[in-house]
């Protein structure tokens, strides 16, 4: 079931264009961070946390997840050795257990059968991206953006609008796809339209809250959505 609220016009146009969220949208990774963040934080004699705690930490950057993970007042020197040892685990672990959600690999391949241009735009560090873009997703698409130097993160609209300039698209041409309130945000301060999904990290509460307007309860429904139709 799809939702339009508040009479928001979404379905009046087309869309030759479709910018992914990546963890919560695309690929379910949270285990494989719990893994690599309670590693970080073991080497440095830190209580674990919980695949719980994870969900709700993650969304803005791994760097920003670790500072969510350790301690209150942990110093930022100590810090930066938890994110050194989490990024060293998770650039080799970050694919152990991640796989694609249920009906994405359908739904990616028949966007591509129908024309549409992806793109994946996350927080996760670049070197994570490329690893799970070559293991599901070089066949559907050629443009997947994270963290790196010179792209400020979401919510700021850098990344979003980058995607937008290699796929020669512009932002009313595309409709952008993710599960947090990050993602509502970042859609927000591109101009885009923005599709929430129902799968993903947050509770459909905490996207209400966060200002989510369309939901897509099933990848088959963005296919509908994207002509414009709505059931």
């Amino acid at each position: 079931m799809i939702m339009n609220n508040k009479n928001m016009k979404f379905g009046e146009k087309k869309y030759k264009g479709v910018v992914f969220d990546l963890d919560g949208t695309l690929l379910d990774t949270l285990e494989d961070l719990k893994e690599s963040v309670n590693y970080a934080l073991g080497k440095n004699g830190m209580p674990k946390r919980t695949l719980e705690d994870i969900r709700h930490f993650v969304g803005c950057g791994v760097q920003r997840l670790i500072a969510l993970a350790v301690p209150d007042g942990t110093a930022q020197e100590e810090q930066e050795v938890v994110f050194a040892d989490f990024k060293e685990h998770y650039c080799i672990h970050c694919n152990d257990k991640t796989g694609l959600y249920p009906g994405i690999s359908e739904l990616l391949l028949k966007l591509k059968e129908q024309g549409f241009l992806m793109a994946i735009v996350s927080n996760k560090l670049q070197e994570g991206v490329d690893a799970l873009w070559e293991q599901y997703f070089k066949e559907y698409l050629s443009v997947a953006i994270g963290a790196r130097d010179g792209i400020r993160k979401k919510p700021c609209p850098d990344s979003v609008f980058e995607a937008l300039r290699l796929l020669g698209l512009s932002k009313e041409q595309a409709v952008y796809v993710g599960d947090s309130e990050v993602d509502i945000a970042t859609a927000q301060n591109a101009g885009m339209d923005c599709i929430t999904v129902a799968w993903g990290f947050r509770t459909r509460k905490e996207q209400e809250e966060a200002g989510a307007l369309v939901f897509a309860e099933t990848p088959e429904d963005i296919i509908s959505m994207l002509y414009g139709k709505f059931s």
